[in-house]
């Protein structure tokens, strides 16, 4: 039983600078302290690890941390990652539009959760708090965008 949960937000922020903040894995994101190891460019078919914490340079992330991969990528406009952990998966896209505004940017977030090794009824029990976290986990998100702008380094 897949649960989605969608939501959007304007930001007093240009595309281009909303896109790098938030498409582009960084390192490190100190924002949501988590490390990033992308194999590849950035870019659809690009995989990636990610562990919470700062990763010291050159030190290889947990063989246990979570493992990803871009599924879409169109540059200013659209990136979708699938984050596969044990047992589930999260699937998170970012959407970009213009805003209503000139110079702002319209983000709309949507993350999807599967669960793939419960049972059916372990899901069914679970369903409306998993909806509820998903409706959370993207409100956060949203809410961090600002703070992911403002960490960018030019």
């Amino acid at each position: 039983m897949t649960t989605t949960a969608a939501a959007s937000r304007e930001v007093a922020h240009p595309r281009d600078r909303v896109w790098r903040a938030l498409a582009v894995l960084q390192p490190y994101c100190a924002v949501c302290d988590v490390s990033y190891v992308v194999t590849g460019a950035v870019r659809r078919g690009a995989t990636f690890v990610c562990q919470p914490g700062r990763l010291e340079p050159g030190r290889a992330p947990a063989a246990t941390a979570p493992r990803g991969e871009i599924v879409q990528w169109r540059p200013q406009s659209v990136v979708e990652t699938r984050l596969s952990l044990t047992p589930e998966v999260w699937t998170t896209r970012i959407e970009l539009a213009d805003g209503a505004t000139t110079g702002s940017t319209r983000v709309t977030i949507t993350v999807t959760h599967e669960p793939t090794g419960t049972g059916r009824v372990v899901r069914l029990v679970q369903r409306t708090s998993m909806a509820r976290m998903v409706r959370r986990l993207v409100a956060a998100e949203l809410a961090k965008v600002d703070d992911h702008v403002a960490a960018l380094t030019d």
